[in-house]
């Protein structure tokens, strides 16, 4: 490298356990302009003044940016382009304060994630993984004893009605479902368009048959998802969430589970990720559990590798990335 390039940091939890990418070579590509250099990045559970010095843009999967990790106010690093949609583990102002943009790739999980709540509410309606169970262990005989939700005509609803939340209902028209929704941001216009009923949360969580979480975390949505309104869900009823873990109360969560006061819940995100081994949710038989990792195929790994080296070439070549959060903070770095 010389002095005069743009360093490019990739951090290493992109890397298959076989040391490759997860989104394959190709989107590398986008890497391929004169005067850019990237390079894997030494592992570390969040951005230190070190790395902060050493590159000007950071593409990052699961780092965490602390003002304890970034204690001062300038650094040679002027761009965070999170492979995700997701920042609840980027201190925002400290990245404001740093001159630090902070991009995401709403491009990248747009669909696999809507695909991906659409995947529970069709496995949780067929009940495919008592199925699965039953055909493994001989036990055929049973499959009468767990007769499945027919989706026409039931409710589909969504705590969010964002990026994804508005792509899942887009997605689902063809089951004949209504749907239904909670979000104060959502587009009136959008949500017409899309035949979605724009309803109170109390609402929502006594109605919907089928209730996914499409929310950002934040301080108001933190613990949103609380006993009450789980006590308010019909007992036919199933949770998805496919947004982060501590929106939803797991402990009010694991006591209407197991008193069977709903009919069950997909889960691919929890309080504590790793979840540990003897969390009680993963020993219940209504449940269907992911690692924080359904949505994770080709299509999205490569939109996501896509979105952040964008954003990277482009602050190189002095043009604005997309999708910044804090676009404040590009407002000084040119």
């Amino acid at each position: 490298m010389t002095s005069a390039s743009f360093r490019i940091g990739i951090t290493p939890d992109v890397l298959m356990s076989n040391g490759q990418p997860i989104f394959g070579s190709e989107a590398f590509r986008l890497l391929e302009h004169p005067g850019i250099e990237w390079e894997y990045m030494p592992a570390s559970d969040q951005i230190t003044p070190e790395l902060a010095l050493r590159y000007d843009a950071i593409c990052a999967m699961t780092t965490r940016v602390t003002p304890q990790g970034l204690p001062q106010d300038h650094y040679r690093l002027k761009l965070i382009a999170r492979f995700g949609v997701g920042y609840d583990s980027i201190d925002v102002p400290t990245c404001t304060r740093s001159s630090i943009l902070l991009t995401i790739a709403p491009d990248g999980v747009r669909r696999p994630v809507a695909t991906s709540a659409l995947t529970f509410v069709l496995m949780l309606a067929q009940k495919v993984w008592l199925k699965d169970k039953l055909t493994r262990t001989g036990r055929w005989a049973e499959k009468s004893d767990h007769i499945g939700t027919g989706l026409t005509g039931r409710v589909l609803g969504s705590l969010g009605a964002g990026n994804i939340g508005a792509e899942m209902f887009r997605l689902a028209r063809p089951l004949d479902m209504k749907f239904m929704v909670h979000d104060p941001y959502a587009d009136p216009g959008q949500m017409r368009e899309l035949n979605v009923e724009l309803v109170d949360i109390d609402t929502l969580f006594s109605t919907a048959d089928f209730l996914t979480v499409h929310c950002p975390l934040n301080q108001q949505t933190h613990g949103l998802v609380n006993a009450r309104l789980l006590g308010l869900m019909k007992p036919t009823a199933y949770l998805i969430n496919t947004a982060r873990g501590p929106i939803v109360d797991e402990k009010a969560l694991l006591e209407v589970l197991v008193k069977r006061r709903i009919a069950g819940a997909g889960l691919d995100v929890f309080e504590v990720e790793p979840t540990p081994a003897d969390n009680p949710l993963l020993a219940l038989d209504n449940v269907i559990v992911t690692p924080h990792g359904i949505c994770f195929t080709d299509e999205c790994m490569q939109g996501l590798a896509r979105s952040a080296f964008t954003a990277a070439v482009d602050l190189a070549q002095g043009r604005s990335p997309s999708f910044a959060v804090n676009a404040v903070a590009g407002s000084h770095l040119r």
